[in-house]
């Protein structure tokens, strides 16, 4: 892989907004793993499991691509927060068509991107290290990025307690009939994917 294209968010901006066609693709595979867990909570709330995660994504990233002439920020954050909006509106097309409705909803697409952005503070702010202040966080990279690619390495059984319970809000009870174990093996799963959560993570919280 050539030096243009790294791994640093921030550099690998900077390539894109001068033109380079790699540097924007790698920039947004970066985020695969965060929009796709965030498009899974819109499916499971408005969709009813109609359409699979990752499709959404690539409407996202398709419509990044085709705007980034019109993104005017400079940080990670900024970059998120666009990409956040992009799919919100393509949550919002899909809900359209979902319901049977033609018009552009406006109000729709606000109150998607509004839960979009309620769910990326609750993956940082629910799954965060507690010794982890505000000010740590921001002077990293994108927390909720990082958990989001890290719930991705789990085991499907980890990865879905987490999720489950700290982003969906479910009890445990609730969470053991969703998953069909008992309430003992669920909190067993849970305690075991908040220490391998940690350890992923690392320093990086």
């Amino acid at each position: 892989m050539s030096s243009e294209v790294s791994g640093d968010p921030g550099e690998l901006l900077g390539l894109a907004r001068a033109g380079s066609a790699p540097a924007l693709g790698r920039l947004l595979e970066l985020y695969h793993g965060y929009l796709a867990l965030l498009a899974r909570l819109q499916i499971g709330r408005r969709l009813k499991g109609k359409v699979d995660a990752s499709d959404l994504v690539q409407d996202t990233f398709l419509e990044a691509h085709r705007h980034f002439p019109e993104f005017r920020g400079v940080t990670e954050a900024e970059l998120v927060c666009w990409l956040r909006q992009i799919l919100a509106g393509v949550v919002a097309n899909l809900v359209r068509r979902y319901l049977g409705t033609q018009r552009r909803d406006v109000r729709l697409e606000r109150d998607l991107a509004d839960e979009l952005d309620r769910s990326s503070r609750a993956l940082d702010q629910n799954l965060a290290a507690p010794q982890s202040t505000p000010s740590q966080r921001a002077a990293r990279r994108e927390q909720a990025v990082l958990l989001a690619d890290a719930l991705g390495q789990m085991p499907d059984d980890y990865r879905e307690v987490l999720i489950l319970h700290h982003l969906e809000g479910l009890t445990f009870p609730e969470v053991a009939s969703r998953m069909g174990r008992s309430v003992d093996s669920v909190k067993n799963v849970w305690a075991r994917a908040l220490a391998q959560l940690r350890r992923l993570l690392g320093g990086s919280l």
